[in-house]
């Protein structure tokens, strides 16, 4: 049976209906306040509470990190769900803000599809999936561009039922070639070949 690990991290708010029955829920520094605002228990806390200095509930278990250290919490976290073996990792709250902090987010997803695990970041407006050597099946999303970036200096990537179609094309970090296409079928179809890409579906 397939384990998800959803992840709240601290940047833009936003509701987190992304939550589900049996998840395992990690707050990450200023997440924590996220899900306190909605009544959500974290099943654990990983922070260096930089931004975050309230008080955690004494059930929570808590896994405090140096303030001086090479991961952002939301890696830590991520590296955390990818040792304790779960099969999908979903972020919460970790667009905007920082864009350093987004950046280094975007970069986890990477982390944790070269892993082993399916990634990806999720808010109302943004959805980011990390792929590599796999397939995504993506419904229409009427209001929604559909983009693909390579993660790797090169990925190898096929993309069908899109307006803009590409059969194991070569696409690099160094040019967006595959910013803002949109769905022609109910389906879009995006396989990666080779290398790691980042499928983003945006609200126009």
């Amino acid at each position: 049976m397939s384990r998800r690990c959803v992840i709240l991290s601290g940047g833009e708010r936003h509701p987190l209906a992304g939550i589900r029955p049996g998840d395992f829920v990690v707050a990450c520094d200023r997440g924590y306040a996220y899900a306190a605002a909605e009544g959500v228990r974290p099943d654990l806390v990983i922070s260096d509470f930089d931004s975050y200095g309230g008080r955690v509930a004494e059930d929570v278990p808590v896994r405090r990190l140096p303030t001086e250290k090479d991961d952002t919490d939301t890696m830590a976290a991520v590296r955390f769900a990818c040792g304790e073996g779960f099969d999908e990792i979903v972020i919460l709250c970790a667009l905007g803000g920082r864009l350093d902090h987004t950046l280094a987010n975007l970069q986890a997803l990477v982390y944790a599809v070269e892993h082993g695990a399916s990634a990806a970041i999720e808010s109302p407006d943004t959805r980011v999936s990390a792929l590599r050597d796999g397939t995504l099946r993506l419904p229409r999303r009427e209001g929604f561009s559909l983009s693909v970036f390579s993660a790797a200096d090169e990925s190898r990537v096929s993309i069908r039922g899109a307006k803009y179609e590409l059969e194991e094309a070569v696409i690099t970090n160094a040019f967006p070639l595959g910013a803002s296409n949109e769905w022609r079928d109910g389906e879009a179809v995006i396989r990666c070949h080779s290398g790691v890409i980042l499928v983003v579906e945006s609200r126009l």
